[in-house]
Parts: structure tokens; C-alpha cells; sequence
């Protein structure tokens, strides 16, 4: 019995030790275990839990070494790579007119669809039809439901619009 308790002890005893782990400080976006270098850097100490670091590499185009404020380097996210595959400029134009086409024709079906539903809602009293006269929560639920489909079609019509608006203007046709 004695043998037991004792090895239970000496167990119990190592547990916080395997479970122990460095302080972590945490220094604007980077991670550290050294107390001198985080009390030199200001850092603050992170509680509540592990911390999992894993380092990455850096992209290629980002030659230019990080600034000692912790901030990035500013770069334009609206610039391509220079490995981007280049595209003609009348290949690009047609790719933009073949998605202000695709574009076009979805909006017209969502316009068809969406007069569809406002005349069956029909100002919020779509008619009645044989279940909602037996069940007049069906027909509540019903209503609801056609409510519902009005304002995410006219929602689905606006992003389409918006998405239209983002292309380039169509090219004037030349004689």
C-alpha cells in the first residue's frame, strides 16, 4: 500500500513539471522565451493558455527587410508580381466583356425572378391556396418566407449591379 502511494506521489509530483513551460512575451508580432530581451524590448507577458510559434518563410518580391518599429514594409497590393503571367490587352478586354455578359444575363435573371416573387407576395397577401385555409400559420409562415425571398433577391440584384459597376466601361464600337 505504501509502495503505491508513493508512486502515485512521485508521479503527481512530475506532472507540473512535464506540463511546465517557458514564459512567453510577446513583442508587437513576434514571440519570445528570453526575460532579458523582452525586458530590454518592452514586451508584455502572454497568460491564458500555449502559445504555438511557427516561423515562415518570406515571399520573394519582399526583398526589403522589416522595419525596427514592428511595422511591414508598405507595399501595393494593387500591382501584380512580376512572375504574373502577362495577358494582352485585347485578351483582357475580351475576358472583361465575356463577364459583363455572363454578368448581364444573371441580372436579367434575377430581375425575372425577382418580379415573380413580388406578384406572388403580392404586397404581403400572396393568395391563398387550399393548406393555408386549413392551416393559417402555414399561410403566416408562407408569407414570411416569400418576405424573406423578396429581400435577398433584391440583394442578390444589387451585388450584380455592383459587380457590373466594377468592370471597365464596355469599348465603344469603332467605324
Amino acid at each position: 500500500m505504501n509502495k503505491t502511494l508513493i508512486t502515485l506521489l512521485l508521479i503527481a509530483a512530475t506532472v507540473p513539471a512535464v506540463q511546465a513551460q517557458d514564459r512567453i512575451y510577446r513583442c508587437g508580432n513576434e514571440y519570445t522565451n528570453n526575460a532579458q530581451q523582452a525586458k530590454e524590448r518592452g514586451c508584455k507577458l502572454v497568460e491564458g493558455g500555449n502559445v504555438t510559434v511557427v516561423q515562415g518563410t518570406r515571399p520573394a518580391s519582399a526583398a526589403a527587410p522589416a522595419t525596427s518599429g514592428g511595422g511591414a514594409a508598405a507595399t501595393s497590393s494593387a500591382t501584380s508580381p512580376a512572375t504574373a503571367p502577362r495577358v494582352s490587352n485585347n485578351e483582357q478586354k475580351s475576358r472583361d466583356s465575356d463577364a459583363r455578359a455572363i454578368l448581364e444575363s444573371e441580372l436579367r435573371k434575377a430581375e425575372t425572378r425577382h418580379a415573380e416573387l413580388l406578384k406572388e407576395y403580392n404586397n404581403g397577401a400572396p393568395e391563398r391556396n387550399a393548406l393555408d385555409l386549413r392551416n393559417p400559420q402555414r399561410y403566416t409562415e408562407r408569407t414570411a418566407e416569400l418576405k424573406a425571398s423578396v429581400a435577398r433577391s433584391e440583394s442578390d440584384i444589387a451585388g450584380i449591379k455592383r459587380e457590373i459597376a466594377r468592370l471597365p466601361a464596355p469599348a465603344a464600337p469603332t467605324n
